[in-house]
């Protein structure tokens, strides 16, 4: 039930905004709007899961937001609050105190249905995912995600597993430099830090931040986010590193995620994001990763490096958005070698793999109303043996690319229906890849 007994404050509040958007956007004014953001969400938990990136839009968001609750009639507030969500309570300082140190719950779940081309479909509860958080003061706040794959726990990840994705403290210091630390996702790319399932098109994530850039990647580290200002934001940590004796041809670094288990800081790689979101509607991203993966291998320790530049943009009812990302292991050669003597066969893992993709599409319905069609298509190319060592010869069924084609009906901002036909194919003349094809509900809280 929401408390419009606030919403006076946050007017007034956006009133003294909205003439400094004419002018640069100030970290002290992103400060601002991050505020009014917090107040709306006590009145609304909803609000903003599905938030523009720049500045204005976000604005203009709540100015929307505003209009449709002083537009409905005044209740009064419920005698009795529900513990796990957040409420805006007036004129009690006891029940604001206990409504500031509530525990946030949030989460998102999907199930899919896929089918390869020739093969029976398959059902999957994929994910049932939980978040908490808590903040101990203004300036020290926690965040954690749980998660449960495919529904049962049953040894092994295609079985099912719980696994704990985030859970990391943030200390606020300044717009400009914060703290972090935990298990952290890495910042590399679009969808691994945002990968709830109505942020993205498509049933599955895309093919290349799943094989070059490995997909829900997360390790332990350290290190500090913050608006730099005029759309200029970034996050720089020191995280645990990749394992090389789990890479291989076909998923390429991905297998080497030690996911905070048994992870080493002896050589800890620097990871590093920064994002422009200066312009209404674009948002653009580069990411970099640098580290030693060789602390389970004896006498060799090959360094990876990754490299990717993203953006977003919307026009009208039109949204593209792209990446491309390079990832470099030395020593690859030594490295199938040793791995060769040890698992007695090759792993004919590459020294470069590389990937792309491109994604047009368009939105079907009016802004006005609360339901939307999305229709898109995706072309993906992504080869895990882009460039091979000396001495070693690429396979062709490691060069890939896949056109996606789909749509995402959305009833509700926070529930995704969605649907896509996936045309896949190889350079090989010999192993081929099925089509597969794709149904799956998603949605968040």
């Amino acid at each position: 039930m929401v408390n419009v007994f606030a919403c006076p404050v946050i007017v007034v509040a956006l009133g003294l905004l909205a003439p400094a958007l004419g002018g640069a956007q100030s970290s002290d004014l992103e400060r601002r709007v991050l505020q009014l953001e917090e107040k709306m969400r006590k009145l609304d938990p909803a609000f903003g899961r599905d938030a523009p990136v720049d500045l204005l839009s976000r604005l203009e968001a709540l100015e929307r937001k505003m209009e449709r609750l002083l537009q409905a009639p005044a209740e009064p507030a419920p005698p009795a609050v529900s513990p796990l969500q957040p409420v805006s309570v007036s004129g009690d300082y006891q029940a604001s105190k206990d409504a500031e140190t509530r525990l946030p719950v949030s989460g998102y779940m999907d199930f899919h249905f896929n089918k390869n081309r020739g093969d029976p479909g398959q059902f999957d509860f994929h994910r049932f995912v939980l978040l908490f958080g808590h903040s101990f003061s203004d300036r020290i706040k926690f965040w954690s995600e749980l998660e449960l794959e495919h529904a049962l726990v049953e040894g092994g990840e295609e079985k099912g597993e719980v696994a704990l994705e985030q859970a990391y403290l943030d200390f606020l210091i300044k717009p400009y430099f914060n703290l972090r630390a935990g298990m952290l996702l890495t910042p590399v790319g679009l969808v691994n830090e945002r990968h709830e399932p109505p942020s993205f098109n498509g049933v599955e994530r895309p093919f290349v931040e799943t094989v070059i850039i490995p997909t829900t990647w997360r390790e332990m580290g350290f290190g500090a986010t913050g608006d730099l200002g005029r759309g200029f934001r970034y996050r720089a940590y020191l995280m645990s590193s990749l394992n090389a004796a789990r890479f291989d041809a076909r998923q390429g670094i991905g297998g080497g995620k030690t996911n905070g288990f048994e992870a080493s800081f002896r050589n800890p790689a620097k990871v590093g994001r920064l994002e422009y979101v200066g312009l209404r509607r674009l948002a653009l991203g580069t990411s970099f990763y640098s580290g030693h993966a060789g602390f389970d291998l004896h006498r060799i320790n090959p360094r990876i490096n990754i490299f990717s530049v993203d953006g977003r943009y919307g026009y009208r009812r039109l949204e593209f958005r792209g990446l491309f990302a390079n990832t470099w292991i030395s020593r690859s050669g030594e490295l199938n070698a040793s791995l060769e003597r040890t698992l007695g066969r090759n792993p004919n893992i590459g020294s470069q793999l590389r990937g792309a993709y491109f994604e047009p599409a368009v939105h079907l319905f009016p802004r006005r109303l609360r339901q939307d069609l999305i229709v898109f298509t995706r072309y993906e190319k992504y080869n895990t043996q882009h460039r091979m060592p000396k001495g070693f010869v690429s396979l062709p069924q490691f060069d890939r690319w896949s056109w996606v084609a789909g749509a995402t009906y959305k009833p509700n901002a926070d529930v995704a229906i969605k649907f896509d036909y996936n045309f896949n194919r190889n350079a090989s003349s010999v192993i081929r890849v099925a089509d597969t094809l794709n149904l799956g509900i998603g949605w968040w809280f």
